[in-house]
């Protein structure tokens, strides 16, 4: 069997058991490259499509992240080639970029972050986990997820305010701090591309925060630099872009953090992320699965938190431990001198060789016997924990 490997997977030698692995960079993969591979594994930058498979053997492709807007599933399904994703391997990630920004935020215009109204948009595997966080340190949550909202469930999301769901207008209306975490979409009952266009973008509150870690056109990128070029008063949080890996330097300029589209990049999401596809690939090809992926052993093993410390002080200290933003968005502001094909180059270096980054829940707390706000943190963290006299 051949297996054509996107050259970022780690832990990718778990499927050279099986077979001729060739590993090569994913966004420049062609057809050529995988006309005579009988399985492709990638990650969102390479577009899976008739282009790149028709008359190749390919009969499986598995996607080592949550999204699915980079694969044609629908000519994959009507050519009979089984594809899989690996939805929520890296949540957890996101969601402590999310958390760590937010409070780069709340340190940089002196701000209490449970004085501030949270909006999420689309409330998936990311989505719910950030719910989740907010609601166990008792702070305001608005949630809008339209699909979600029309089947009337909400999985996993045990913080579901009393209003339900919200529509966007809502959101833009009432909430401080708006985090965007939707799939891409073109089509459908909500279609996402362009969600924020320029009008929605001028309903913002004044002093409002905007943070996108999901898609990068779900938000108008030309609308938003016109928006931030009339408003100073808002800040906005880029993780995505519209046409990666150009990023539009004046749009960065303005934005108070810029990083690469490494949000989900954790170590311990992109294992997981592997270690799901390789699951899959095993049962379509009836193989055994020999021995699972391995999670190398976190430097920080366990803390001890003592009972004076509040919720929302954990969360802070927890957040600058495990994620400190400011690294990355220096790394990416030094390539926005360059010229449009050196700053693409850097910005796919600078997601190839991202450095270790561990997730909070590969260490255990310890906490005070009884002590309920720090358990329901540390359960909401997806954290492991364990009670101290």
């Amino acid at each position: 069997m051949r297996i054509v490997v996107d050259e970022n997977i780690p832990e990718a030698s778990v499927f050279a058991r099986h077979g001729e692995l060739t590993v090569l960079p994913g966004r420049h993969l062609t057809a050529a490259d995988v006309q005579q591979a009988d399985a492709l594994i990638v990650r969102s930058v390479t577009q899976v499509n008739a282009d790149l498979l028709r008359g190749s053997r390919v009969g499986f492709v598995g996607s080592c992240t949550i999204g699915t807007d980079h694969l044609d599933t629908a000519w994959l399904d009507a050519a009979g080639i089984v594809w899989s994703n690996a939805p929520g391997c890296n949540a957890r990630s996101v969601v402590e970029y999310v958390l760590a920004a937010l409070q780069l935020l709340a340190t940089r215009h002196q701000a209490r972050l449970e004085q501030r109204r949270f909006g999420i948009v689309g409330v998936g595997e990311v989505g719910q986990r950030l719910a989740c966080v907010l609601d166990a340190l008792g702070w305001q949550v608005m949630l809008c997820d339209p699909p979600r909202e029309a089947t009337g469930t909400a999985p996993g999301v045990a913080a579901l305010p009393e209003q339900g769901f919200v529509s966007l207008g809502e959101v833009l209306e009432q909430c401080d701090v708006i985090c965007l975490h939707t799939p891409l979409t073109s089509s459908g009952p909500w279609p996402t591309r362009h969600l924020l266009s320029a009008g929605q973008l001028q309903k913002l509150r004044p002093g409002s925060w905007l943070l996108n870690a999901g898609r990068g056109p779900v938000v108008d990128n030309k609308a938003l630099l016109q928006v931030l070029q009339q408003r100073s008063d808002l800040s906005v949080v880029l993780d995505v872009w519209e046409n990666e890996p150009w990023v539009d330097p004046q749009l960065a300029a303005r934005c108070a953090l810029v990083t690469p589209h490494i949000a989900g990049y954790s170590l311990d999401g992109k294992i997981r992320g592997t270690e799901m596809i390789y699951q899959a690939f095993c049962r379509h090809f009836e193989l055994e699965v020999k021995q699972g992926v391995q999670y190398p052993v976190p430097e920080i093993k366990a803390l001890s938190i003592s009972n004076s410390m509040p919720p929302e002080k954990l969360l802070q200290q927890l957040s600058s431990m495990f994620y400190q933003p400011l690294k990355d968005d220096a790394a990416l502001r030094a390539t926005l001198s360059l010229d449009v094909q050196a700053r693409a180059v850097a910005f796919d270096r600078l997601r190839k060789e991202y450095g270790v980054r561990r997730e909070m829940l590969a260490t255990r707390l310890c906490l005070p016997a009884g002590n309920q706000p720090l358990q329901q943190l540390a359960q909401a963290l997806g954290m492991q924990w364990q009670e101290e006299a």
